[in-house]
């Protein structure tokens, strides 16, 4: 009978009639591994920059001025005011004082919790904005 089809042929997988050889999947099987592989390195890599970035306080534009309480860059000698850190914090210490209230090395409690409001103010544009927001994507 005209149409019809005998047992033995095999039947299209869908309305097209492709259907790929077992070369063709191992071939993108092959690269998705490759993928995989070329991308993890990279992914190690960002994290590890992004834990070496850096986030001066205040910003370069803003140099010798004070920290207030609640974050704000006042002129120096402020009353109540934090003095500047004298170093940019890298992106481990921001993240350690940010999640954990742990200050740097040589910055006393209160000045580090001025510093953590400074950073949490940062916008985009501003010295440092980069490092912050790359601190809290998640991993």
């Amino acid at each position: 009978m005209p149409g019809m089809m005998s047992p033995m042929e095999d039947k299209p997988s869908d309305e097209s009639g492709f259907r790929p050889s077992r070369r063709t999947m191992l071939a993108l099987g092959a690269a998705a591994a490759s993928t995989v592989v070329t991308i993890r390195p990279a992914l190690a890599q960002t994290a590890g920059s992004v834990l070496a970035c850096e986030i001066p306080i205040p910003a370069p534009n803003a140099a010798g001025s004070f920290i207030t309480d609640q974050g704000d860059v006042v002129a120096a000698g402020t009353p109540g005011a934090h003095p500047p850190l004298g170093r940019p914090l890298k992106g481990e210490e921001a993240k350690q004082l940010l999640r954990s209230g742990i200050a740097p090395p040589g910055v006393d409690a209160q000045s580090a919790q001025a510093y953590a409001n400074y950073i949490r103010r940062l916008q985009a544009g501003m010295s440092g904005f980069t490092c912050y927001a790359s601190l809290q994507m998640p991993r």
